[in-house]
């Protein structure tokens, strides 16, 4: 099978995807991104990365019902697919194997 690489902010957003469920949409996805990063990004990048997370294969979509407070316009609203699990799954097990073969001690220390 053919591997597919993820750039970091890629990464980020399918993740906090995974993050919240059900209620994953742009506007959701922006603030979640920045609660969890401290780091504030455009509503037209998240989208720009859920579109190409999209056409990898790694996010579904569909509209949601219209809601009142959006003055009854519809969300669309993100699900992880099977190929978006496994790469997550898979990133996180290269990161855990090449976190747990560092020396102890070869990197410097700092406070947390």
């Amino acid at each position: 099978m053919k591997r597919t690489y993820l750039g970091e902010f890629e990464e980020i957003v399918l993740l906090t995807v995974a993050v919240l469920g059900d209620g994953a949409y742009g506007v959701a996805i922006t603030d979640e991104l920045d609660r969890q990063t401290g780091r504030s990004v455009s509503i037209s990048a998240v989208h720009a990365a859920l579109h190409r997370l999209q056409e990898k294969g790694m996010l579904s979509s569909h509209m949601g019902d219209a809601t009142a407070e959006r003055g009854g316009r519809r969300k669309r609203l993100f699900t992880v697919t099977m190929l978006g699990s496994r790469t997550l799954h898979d990133i996180r097990s290269v990161r855990e194997q090449l976190w747990n073969s560092i020396l102890p001690n070869s990197l410097p220390a700092i406070s947390i």
